[in-house]
């Protein structure tokens, strides 16, 4: 009964495989390392290096394994990049999750999570949004991975597959211990660079837009803790295993924080008052996109344990500090050799 993650090396992905090992699953990692780090992943958890859309690869790994669940992380996640590059994002989302499932068909896997996103759903008609919205995806990035749910949908009828959709809200936060966190370098998460101005590793911070009809002007987000949704996920897992059902769900917290509101809240939790540099709309993005989460609770039970947005900021301020340490004392000690 082994878990085969894909892009558990990644951010969103690590803190999945560190859930699933503290709960004594069985978990083999594909990673192409691209975004993600080896040593993200706990001691003991196999990882094998290449590209989740490498049938021969997958095949192995789940017969040798003895995988029984699929759990797909790995994809590219930045907007603006996918409105300059779109095949790229095709390639990378849609292309990869039809030969991964390809080769779980032909393995007989029959349980399937897939980290889609709140991108689908474009400018929502209504507020908070529910799953049975409109999808009209404003950027190749949501339509990649709406072009993924419709292919899963049907292969899942086809071949007696069961999933679970878990379209994502904002992603922040870091593990409470400190163990991991959002390590990318250039990464676009709104609190990674609000961190990263924090800690004197970014000049400053652009806001992209402040002519938005919301109350100040920015873009409001739906803020979701990152160990929060890899419980999502491990209920997910168990809902399909109890014989659930195919479910679509949101993952927020039905709350939003506007893109001024965060970046305030991260000068007044780290004390500093960085530099903040206002830009034009860029193409692509949503004005406002806060979640109906009444089915994911209703349906899996999930209680989220760190809804609120200082939290999220405190344990991602601790995991960005404990990055800036060891990142200087790299140099230092390449510098003194």
């Amino acid at each position: 009964m082994t878990v085969l993650v894909t892009g558990g090396a990644g951010y969103i992905g690590s803190h999945m495989v560190l859930a699933l090992a503290e709960a004594g699953e069985s978990i083999v990692v594909v990673d192409d390392l691209s975004t993600g780090f080896s040593n993200m992943l706990p001691d003991g958890v196999p990882l094998f290096i290449g590209d989740a859309g490498d049938e021969n690869l997958v095949e192995g790994v789940i017969a040798q394994h003895r995988v029984e669940s699929i759990i797909h992380f790995a994809g590219s996640v930045v907007v603006p990049d996918s409105m300059r590059d779109p095949l790229g994002y095709y390639r990378n989302n849609t292309m990869t999750t039809r030969s991964l499932l390809n080769a779980a068909v032909k393995c007989g896997v029959n349980r399937f999570i897939f980290s889609s996103t709140a991108a689908v759903y474009g400018n929502p008609d209504q507020m908070p949004v529910p799953e049975h919205a409109p999808t009209r995806p404003l950027s190749p990035y949501g339509s990649s991975k709406l072009m993924t749910e419709i292919m899963l949908h049907d292969v899942a009828a086809a071949h007696g597959m069961n999933y679970a959709v878990l379209r994502y809200f904002n992603v922040a936060g870091a593990d409470p211990q400190g163990r991991i966190g959002l390590a990318t370098i250039g990464a676009t998460h709104l609190l990674k660079m609000a961190m990263e101005a924090a800690t004197g590793q970014r000049a400053k911070i652009d806001v992209f837009g402040t002519d938005y009809p919301t109350p100040d002007g920015s873009c409001i987000r739906d803020f979701i803790h990152v160990t929060d949704l890899a419980q999502a996920h491990r209920d997910a897992l168990s809902y399909l295993r109890n014989g659930g059902p195919s479910v679509t769900l949101n993952c927020g917290y039905g709350r939003g924080y506007s893109v001024l509101e965060t970046i305030e809240a991260v000068r007044r939790l780290s004390g500093r008052n960085f530099a903040v540099q206002y830009a034009p709309r860029r193409p692509g993005d949503i004005m406002t996109m806060v979640a109906d989460t009444s089915r994911i609770r209703a349906t899996l039970n999930w209680t989220p344990q760190y809804d609120d947005l200082e939290t999220i900021a405190r344990h991602a301020l601790t995991w960005e500090e404990k990055l800036f340490r060891e990142r200087h004392a790299d140099i230092r000690r390449a510098v003194s050799a």
